[in-house]
């Protein structure tokens, strides 16, 4: 993969678009073709892929493709494991988005079909990508805050969007919220404290979003705000604190780290990233500049394309993805078992769901 790099898009909606506008910025690569079954879906994306590639209905036409030599999935969640056994096949590289799939049972047989097939699949954790994000994690390893005893991840924001047949107003077709939306943020947790979780303790509800709705006679069942604390294998803790109805606050998103001897804390969308130490009884704060093309690009502050970057370095190198099917694994168990955690009113341990 020395030349240009030619992507196949599956699933033209929100995430697909955002993932074709990336690849059109990043050198070397060229999107030959996308796919998606919902006709409007599939007109927008081959809008944004431009005249020169294919727009098919079935995805399986376009795993034919031989002229594609990377896919990337971004699909309705419950047709990941099926999307992906198929893509698995091919030979392809492939980068999924999250959640890997909406149970573990589906991550593990997805994790056994590209084991056997030695595939290259990368799991789309975006968010480690997030320029502030990415800087607190090289304080946090620098040492420079000790040792790490508390993670506390914020984020108030909307309700989730509107999509295609309504699939992600049921946990059903997404996981639960804990998987659908929270996975990023188990997936983080880990990446930050750099350990293992052994215990999940959830408190949540819908309290406010889609109550109102009907679709088929049923009414949503998404969780719409939880607290969540995981215990890790090292004796950190992390909090978990999600509102999907706080719209109204300045920041979507807060993380910050406390070690024995220093904090650091970054937010989006403001770019900030502040670093402070006991011993200097001070801080400093710094703003994490991210072109505005990249900002342009997507929802995600710029990190779908440090990702695609990073996806496409780690071929050109023949290196192994940077987030695999295991990290994607673990995050679908963290959220399985906040999910379970509030269902039932009680800490889960993450050996029930042997992960």
């Amino acid at each position: 993969m020395n030349g240009t790099v030619r992507y196949g898009v599956i699933g033209g909606g929100h995430m697909g678009r955002e993932h074709l506008r990336n690849i059109a910025l990043i050198d070397g690569a060229e999107v030959a073709a996308v796919a998606d079954p919902f006709e409007p879906s599939r007109s927008a994306a081959h809008r944004i892929a431009g005249p020169g590639a294919v727009a098919y209905r079935d995805y399986r036409d376009l795993l034919a493709d031989e002229a594609i030599d990377a896919l990337v999935i971004a699909t309705p969640n419950h047709t990941h494991a099926d999307v992906l056994e198929d893509a698995i096949a091919t030979g392809k590289a492939i980068l999924v988005e999250k959640p890997l799939c909406t149970t573990v049972a589906d991550c593990r047989r997805v994790e056994e079909s590209a084991r056997r097939g030695g595939s290259f699949v990368w799991v789309g954790m975006e968010y480690r990508y997030m320029p502030p994000v990415a800087r607190l994690v090289e304080v946090v390893r620098s040492g420079r805050l000790g040792q790490l005893r508390m993670l506390h991840i914020r984020e108030h924001r909307w309700p989730f969007l509107v999509k295609v047949g309504d699939w992600n107003r049921f946990a059903r077709n997404t996981g639960g919220t804990m998987v659908e939306k929270c996975c990023h943020f188990f997936d983080l947790m880990r990446v930050i404290v750099g350990d293992d979780p052994v215990r999940v303790y959830g408190s949540g509800a819908q309290d406010v979003n889609h109550l109102d709705e009907r679709y088929g006679g049923e009414t949503p069942d998404i969780i719409d705000n939880a607290f969540v604390i995981v215990d890790f294998a090292g004796g950190c803790r992390s909090l978990l604190d999600l509102c999907m109805f706080g719209e109204a606050a300045p920041a979507e998103q807060e993380i910050v780290a406390t070690g024995d001897s220093g904090r650091a804390a970054c937010s989006i969308p403001a770019s900030e990233l502040t670093v402070g130490e006991r011993a200097a009884g001070r801080s400093e704060t710094t703003v994490i500049e991210v072109p505005p093309g990249l900002l342009a690009a997507g929802r995600h502050h710029g990190s779908t394309w440090y990702e695609h970057e990073a996806f496409l370095a780690a071929l050109r190198a023949g290196t192994s993805p940077a987030v695999s099917l295991h990290d994607g694994l673990v995050a679908v168990a963290m959220g399985v078992a906040a999910e379970r955690s509030i269902a039932e009113r009680r800490p889960v341990d993450m050996a029930e769901l042997d992960a």
